[in-house]
C-alpha cells in the first residue's frame, strides 16, 4: 500500500473516531496509525500539502483529548515521535501544529499519576523536541509543565527525574522569559536545593543536566557565583572533558558540550579555563574525537571548538594544536585519502570541509567556522609557517571541488562557497589561492540570484581589497581561461563605489613590467652565456688564475671605468656587457619592487582611511550598544516589576475566578430554591382552590344536613303526634 492511501485510510479512521468514539472504531485508528509508523513517509507528511496536514492535525485533536484511550495516545506519540531529529518537521511540530502543547497538556492531565508510562513517553519526546529550541513562553501548558518538572525532580524513579531534568535544561537554556517564571515561583529556594543535592548523583547525565539548569538560572547570582567559583569550576571542566570524550552516549556528550560553551560566556570562567592544568592533554583528546565517522558527534565537538577560540588565549592552542605539522602528506587530489589517513586532527577537519552536501550542513558548516578561526590566528603570526602547508592542501582540495561538474548543485552549496571564499581570503598568496578566489566567485556569481545574501556578500567581497592580488594575477596570466574568468568578475566590480581599481592598475603594470623584464633578461642571459662559455674556450687560464688575482682584475676593470679609461680589450667589453646584464636586471627588480612599494602605500593609506571609518564607527556602535544596554536594562527592571504585577494581577483574577464560582454556584443554589417555591406556590394555589370548592360544598352540605335535620325533626313530631293519636285511638277502642 502506498502512502497517499495509507494517509486517506488514516484521515477516514480519524474522522470517525471523532464521530464515534466507540472502541471498534479506535482500535481500527490504532491499526492504521501503526500502518504509518511501518512507512517511511517523514517527507510526505510535513511537505505541506492538504491531505498529510489534515491528518496530523487530526492526530493532535485525538492526542490531546483527556478521553482518548492510553494506548491509542501512545501510538500516535510513537508515530510522531519518528519525526522529532528531522530539522523540517521538528520546525512543522513547533510552528504549525503546537505538538510542545499537546504533549504538555497530556502530562498535565496525568500529573496525578506520574509513573504512567504514558508520562515518561512525552516526557522523552518533549525533551528532543525542544533541544536547542526556543518554546514560546505563551504556549498552553507550559507553566503547569514547568510546575510539573519543579515538582517531581526529586522523584523515586530515575527514569523520570532524568527526563525532567533534561527537558528543564532545554526550557532554561537561552529563554529568560522560562527563566524569570521559575524565579518567580515560591518554591525555587526548595528547587535549587534539590538540584545542588543532584549533584552527588551516580549518573554523569543527571550531573550534566543539573549543571546546565543551573547555570542558566544562577550564573550571574550568588549562588551561581557560589557554585562556579575558583575552586570549584576546574572540577566542573574536568567533568565535562571526561563525559565528552568518554562520554555514554550523544545525549550526554551534546549537553556536556553545550554546557561548556554556555560557561565560556562568562569572562571569569573563561579566564581559570586557560590556567586549567590538564587543558592540553584535553584538547587533544578533544580533537581525537575528530576521526570520528558519526557527523552528529564531529559537529558537536567543532562546535566547542569554536566556542573555545572565541576566547584569544584558548584560540591560540587551539591552533596550535591542530595545525601542528602532519605525520604523512596527503596527495592533492584524493578526497578519498582525507578520511583514510586521519591521524591528524588537521587532515580530519579537512575530510568535514569537503563532505558531501547531502550530509548534515551543521557539520562541514561547524567545520569552515572553525578553519575561519584558525586561520585568522595564525595569519601574520608565527603559526603561518606551519600552517603553509596545510593551507596549500586545502586550497588543492578546494580547487578540485570548484572544479567538479556537480559543484553547482544542492542547497547548501551557497554557504558552502561563501564560507570557503572567507577562508582563502585569509590564506598566504599565491597562484593556487589566485584561481580558487575566481573560482569561488565565478560560482558565487552564477548562484547570487537563488539567496539574497548571496548576492550581497558576492558584492562586498569584490570592493574587497584583497581580491586585487588573485585580479591582476589572472589578467597577466598566459591561460587564456584564467584571463576570461578574472575579465567577466571585473565587468561585475568595475562599477561598484568602492572597487580598488587604482591599486589593481598598479599591480596589473607591475606585473607586465616583471613579465616584460624577466624575458629580456632571460634572452640576454642566454646570449651573454654563449658569449662567456666561448670566452672560457678561448682563454683557459683565465679560470686558472688563483681568485685573489681575478677580484683584483675585476677591481681595476671597476677603476678604469669610473677614471673614464678606454677598455679596449674585446674580452674584458664581453665580461662588462655580462656585468651590465646583471647590473639591469636587478635595476629590473629595484623597478617593480618600487612599483609594488608604491601600490602598497596606496593600499596602506587607504586601508588607514578604512581604519579610521572602522573605529569611528566601531566607536558609534559602542555607544550606540551601550544605551541598548542601558534600554534593557531598564527594560528588563521594568519587565520584572511588570511581571511582578502581572503575577499578583493574575492571583487576583484567580481569587476573582473562585469567588466568581462560589457566587454562581450560590446562584443555582437560590435558582433551585426559587424555581421550588414557583412548584409550591402553584401547588398551594391548586390547594387553595380546591379547599375553596370544598368549602362551598362543605356549606352546601350543611344547609343540606340542617335542612334535612329540621325535615327529620319535623317528622319526628309527626311521628310522635301519630303515635300519640295511636295511642289515644287504641285507648278509646279499649274503653
Amino acid at each position: 500500500m502506498d502512502v497517499s492511501t495509507c494517509l486517506k485510510s488514516l484521515l477516514l479512521a480519524i474522522r470517525q473516531y471523532r464521530n464515534n468514539r466507540s472502541t471498534v472504531n479506535a482500535s481500527q485508528l490504532q491499526k492504521h496509525i501503526e500502518d504509518v509508523s511501518g512507512l517511511k513517509c517523514g517527507g510526505v507528511l510535513f511537505s505541506g500539502q492538504v491531505l498529510p496536514s489534515e491528518c496530523l492535525s487530526g492526530l493532535m485533536e485525538v492526542a490531546g483529548d483527556p478521553n482518548t484511550s492510553h494506548a491509542l495516545t501512545g501510538s500516535i506519540i510513537f508515530l510522531l515521535a519518528q519525526f522529532v531529529s528531522d530539522g523540517e518537521a521538528k520546525e512543522a511540530f513547533h510552528s504549525s501544529y503546537n505538538f510542545t502543547g499537546t504533549l504538555a497538556a497530556i502530562i498535565h492531565c496525568n500529573r496525578t499519576t506520574p509513573e504512567e508510562p504514558l508520562v515518561l513517553q512525552c516526557l522523552n519526546v518533549l525533551q528532543r523536541l525542544t533541544y536547542n529550541v526556543k518554546t514560546l513562553h505563551c504556549a498552553s501548558h507550559i507553566h503547569e509543565l514547568i510546575s510539573f518538572l519543579m515538582q517531581h525532580v526529586q522523584s523515586c524513579n530515575d527514569d523520570i527525574v532524568k527526563a525532567c531534568l533534561g527537558l528543564m535544561a532545554n526550557l532554561c537554556r537561552h529563554d529568560i522569559s522560562v527563566q524569570s517564571h521559575i524565579k518567580s515561583q515560591s518554591n525555587v529556594k526548595a528547587f535549587y536545593r534539590a538540584l545542588i543535592n543532584l549533584l552527588g548523583h551516580n549518573c554523569l547525565t543527571v550531573v550534566v543536566f543539573v549543571l546546565s539548569i543551573l547555570s542558566s538560572l544562577t550564573l550571574n547570582e550568588e549562588v551561581g557565583q557560589k557554585l562556579f567559583n575558583a575552586k570549584n569550576i576546574h572540577q566542573t571542566f574536568q567533568l565535562i572533558f571526561n563525559i565528552t570524550v568518554n562520554g555514554d552516549g550523544t545525549l550526554t556528550r551534546n549537553y556536556a558540550v553545550d554546557l561548556l560553551v554556555d560557561l565560556l560566556k562568562n569572562p571569569k570562567i573563561a579566564d581559570n579555563l586557560t590556567k586549567y592544568k590538564h587543558l592540553s592533554v584535553c584538547l587533544s583528546e578533544v580533537l581525537g574525537l575528530l576521526h570520528t565517522k558519526d557527523p552528529d558527534t564531529a559537529s558537536k565537538v567543532m562546535e566547542l571548538l569554536v566556542a573555545l577560540c572565541s576566547v584569544p588565549v584558548l584560540r591560540k592552542h587551539v591552533c596550535e594544536t591542530v595545525l601542528r605539522p602532519p605525520a604523512a602528506r596527503l596527495q592533492p587530489g584524493t578526497r578519498k585519502g582525507v578520511q583514510a589517513r586521519g591521524s591528524e586532527p588537521s587532515l580530519a577537519l579537512v575530510h568535514w570541509v569537503l563532505s558531501p552536501l547531502d550530509g548534515p550542513e551543521q557539520c562541514y558548516m561547524q567545520a569552515l567556522s572553525l578553519l575561519a578561526e584558525l586561520f585568522e590566528e595564525a595569519i601574520d603570526s608565527s603559526l603561518c609557517s606551519s600552517a603553509q602547508s596545510f593551507v596549500e592542501l586545502l586550497l588543492q582540495e578546494v580547487l578540485v571541488l570548484l572544479q567538479s561538474p556537480d559543484s553547482t548543485e544542492g542547497d547548501h552549496t551557497p554557504h558552502r562557497t561563501s564560507c570557503f571564499l572567507m577562508i582563502v581570503s585569509l590564506c598566504i598568496s599565491s597562484k593556487v589561492c589566485s584561481q580558487v578566489v575566481l573560482k569561488t566567485l565565478e560560482l558565487m556569481s552564477h548562484l547570487r540570484q537563488q539567496m539574497p545574501e548571496m548576492e550581497t556578500s558576492f558584492y562586498r567581497i569584490l570592493q574587497d581589497q584583497r581580491m586585487v592580488t588573485p585580479l591582476s594575477l589572472a589578467l597577466t596570466s598566459n591561460c587564456r581561461e584564467h584571463v576570461q574568468v578574472a575579465l567577466r568578475i571585473l565587468v561585475e566590480a568595475a562599477p561598484l563605489p568602492d572597487f580598488p581599481s587604482i591599486i589593481l592598475g598598479y599591480s596589473i603594470a607591475a606585473n607586465n613590467a616583471y613579465c616584460q623584464r624577466d624575458g629580456e633578461l632571460s634572452i640576454r642571459s642566454s646570449s651573454a652565456s654563449e658569449d662567456v662559455s666561448l670566452v672560457g674556450k678561448s682563454f683557459p687560464i683565465m679560470h686558472a688564475e688563483p681568485p685573489g688575482s681575478a677580484y683584483q682584475s675585476i677591481d681595476s676593470l671597476i677603476e678604469k671605468l669610473q677614471s673614464g679609461v678606454e677598455v679596449k680589450d674585446v674580452h674584458m667589453s664581453e665580461i662588462i656587457d655580462v656585468y651590465e646584464q646583471k647590473l639591469s636586471a636587478l635595476a629590473c627588480k629595484e623597478s617593480r619592487l618600487q612599483d609594488l612599494l608604491e601600490a602598497k602605500a596606496l593600499a596602506l593609506s587607504q586601508a588607514d582611511r578604512l581604519i579610521a571609518q572602522y573605529r569611528c564607527q566601531r566607536a558609534q556602535a559602542e555607544a550606540e550598544a551601550r544605551k541598548l544596554a542601558s534600554l534593557l536594562k531598564d527594560t528588563e527592571r521594568k519587565k520584572e516589576d511588570l511581571q511582578t504585577e502581572l503575577n499578583d494581577h493574575l492571583l487576583e483574577v484567580e481569587r476573582l475566578k473562585s469567588d466568581s464560582q462560589q457566587l454562581l454556584e450560590h446562584n443555582g443554589r437560590l435558582q433551585a430554591v426559587a424555581d421550588q417555591h414557583q412548584e409550591l406556590k402553584g401547588t398551594y394555589n391548586q390547594l387553595l382552590s380546591r379547599y375553596d370548592k370544598n368549602e362551598g360544598m362543605l356549606k352546601e352540605l350543611q344547609a343540606a344536613h340542617i335542612s334535612l335535620t329540621q325535615q327529620a325533626e319535623g317528622l319526628r313530631k309527626t311521628n310522635e303526634g301519630l303515635k300519640l293519636q295511636q295511642e289515644r285511638s287504641v285507648f278509646e277502642t279499649v274503653d
